[in-house]
C-alpha cells in the first residue's frame, strides 16, 4: 500500500468535506443575513401639528418638511388624525379677533399626504377643535359657538360633506363641548344640561339634537375647568388640561396656568381616578396644553411655551421622562396629534 498516496487522498477528502460544510453554513446564513438587511428599522412615531400657522405631518424629532397647508393669509389650527383613512380634520381661521371666541373659522379635511383638501363649513361661524368618532365611521365632529345662546353646540358632518350639510348633535339652550370619542360611538363632553350640575358626560347621539347624558365621576369636578380631554386607544386612560377656579380668574390678566393630568378611565363605571399631574403641577403661568396619545398609549405629546415660543414635548409613562421633540427653537409649535389616534 502506498502510504503517501493514501494520506494525500484522505487529505483531499477532508478538504472536500470541510469545503462542503462551509458552503452549507454560508447557504443557510446568507438568506438570514439578507432577510435581516431587508427588515426595516422601527419608524419613529408620526404626529401632525401646527407650526407657524401651517399644518405639518412629521416623525418625532425630525426637522420640518414641506407643510400640508399654505398658512398666510390664513392660519390653520388643531389637526386630529382619523382612526383609519389617513385624514386630518382641522380648522382654518378666516377672521382674526383679539377675543378668541369672536374668530370666524372653517372646518376642513386634508389627507396626511397633503391631498384631498375639502371644507365642511362655510367660515361664517366660530368652529373650533374638530375630532373624529372611533366607531368605524370616521365622522368628523366639532364645537360651534352658539350665536343665539350660551356656550357651544356640538356639530357633525361626514367625509365628502359640503358646507351647510353639517347638523347639530346637541341642543342650543345649554353649553356642550366635545373632547374625545369612544369606540361605541359615545362622545366625551363637558356640558351643563338643564337641572344637572355642570360636569363631564358620555353623550349618546340620537336623531335630532336630544342626546342622552351619562355623568362621569372625577374628584376634580366642581373645583375647576377641564380642557381638551383625550381618551387613550384602549379607552383605559385619559389625559387632559385642568385649571382651578382660583387660577381661572387670572385669565383676564394673562395665562392662568394649565396643569396636565394623566388618569385611569373606566368606561363602564364612568370614573376618572388615580390622577397624576405630569406637567406643570405647580400651575405656573405658562401655557401647557393639548396632551395627546402617541406610541399606542405609552407616551403623551403636548405643547408648552415654557421657553417663550411654543415647543413640543413627549412624556413617557414607563419612566416619567420628558423630552423636547420639536427641532426649531425659533418656530412656534402647537396642537400636536398622534397618527391614527383621534383625540
Amino acid at each position: 500500500m502506498n502510504t503517501q498516496r493514501d494520506i494525500s487522498i484522505q487529505t483531499r477528502q477532508l478538504d472536500r468535506r470541510e469545503f462542503l460544510k462551509r458552503v452549507a453554513q454560508v447557504t443557510v446564513a446568507a438568506p438570514l443575513v439578507a432577510r435581516a438587511a431587508e427588515t426595516p428599522s422601527p419608524r419613529a412615531a408620526r404626529i401632525s401639528y401646527f407650526c407657524n400657522g401651517q399644518i405639518h405631518v412629521n416623525e418625532l424629532g425630525q426637522p420640518e418638511r414641506k407643510p400640508l397647508t399654505p398658512g398666510q393669509p390664513y392660519w390653520d389650527f388643531k389637526p386630529s388624525w382619523s382612526k383609519t383613512g389617513n385624514h386630518l380634520v382641522c380648522f382654518r381661521r378666516l377672521k382674526d379677533d383679539p377675543v378668541t371666541v369672536n374668530w370666524k373659522s372653517a372646518i376642513f379635511i386634508i389627507d396626511a399626504d397633503g391631498t384631498g383638501f375639502q371644507t365642511l363649513s362655510d367660515g361664517t361661524h366660530t368652529d373650533f377643535n374638530p375630532t373624529w368618532t372611533r366607531d368605524g365611521l370616521n365622522t368628523p365632529i366639532w364645537n360651534r359657538k352658539n350665536e343665539k345662546g350660551r356656550g357651544f353646540i356640538v356639530m357633525q358632518s361626514k367625509v365628502g360633506g359640503k358646507p351647510g350639510e353639517e347638523v347639530a348633535v346637541t341642543e342650543a339652550n345649554f353649553h356642550n363641548w366635545a373632547h374625545s370619542c369612544l369606540m361605541d360611538g359615545r362622545i366625551v363632553v363637558t356640558a351643563s344640561p338643564p337641572k344637572q350640575a355642570a360636569g363631564i358626560f358620555l353623550l349618546t347621539r340620537r336623531e335630532g339634537p336630544k342626546p342622552i347624558y351619562e355623568r362621569v365621576q372625577c374628584e376634580l369636578t366642581g373645583k375647576g375647568i377641564f380642557h381638551r380631554m383625550s381618551v387613550s386607544p384602549s379607552e383605559k386612560k385619559i389625559c387632559f388640561e385642568y385649571i382651578t377656579h382660583e387660577h381661572q380668574k387670572l385669565l383676564k390678566t394673562g395665562e392662568p396656568g394649565h396643569t396636565l393630568y394623566l388618569a385611569d378611565f373606566d368606561v363602564e363605571k364612568r370614573t376618572i381616578a388615580n390622577l397624576k399631574a405630569f406637567a406643570n403641577a405647580e400651575a405656573k403661568p405658562i401655557w401647557f396644553a393639548y396632551a395627546r396619545w402617541i406610541d399606542g398609549e405609552s407616551a403623551i405629546v403636548y405643547h408648552s411655551t415654557q421657553t417663550g415660543k411654543g415647543q413640543l414635548y413627549v412624556y413617557r409613562l414607563e419612566d416619567s421622562s420628558t423630552t423636547r421633540v420639536s427641532t426649531n427653537p425659533k418656530a412656534d409649535y402647537r396642537y400636536p396629534h398622534g397618527e391614527a389616534a383621534p383625540c
